[in-house]
């Protein structure tokens, strides 16, 4: 009688196993469809803003500002340029004809 017993106790203790297993398995598996919810919730789509004109006029402002004064500089650098070539030639002038005593 108690090979009847035993075996009985066995597969009573083996399917209580195998029910704790099952259920660890499902709540895993709830778990991780969770995650995926919130994984794919999480990242919002961009959003698009609205065409701003004030912002781009001011942006073109700045440009044409800040072009205007390179090319005044450029300008004032040319002219500076010419002015020290021409006074170099000058006095290079000068020089030579007082070295050969005019």
């Amino acid at each position: 009688m108690t090979g009847p017993l035993e075996k009985a106790a066995r597969d009573a203790v083996e399917a209580a196993d195998n029910t704790e297993l099952t259920r660890q398995i499902a709540a895993i598996l709830a778990a991780q469809q969770l995650l995926n919810a919130q994984q794919q919730t999480a990242a919002p789509a961009p959003v698009r803003r609205e065409f701003n004109a004030t912002q781009w006029l001011v942006v073109g402002g700045v440009v044409v500002s800040v072009g205007l004064v390179a090319s005044l500089f450029a300008v004032a650098l040319a002219i500076g340029a010419t002015c020290a070539t021409a006074c170099l030639l000058i006095l290079r002038s000068i020089w030579r004809d007082m070295q050969r005593g005019r």
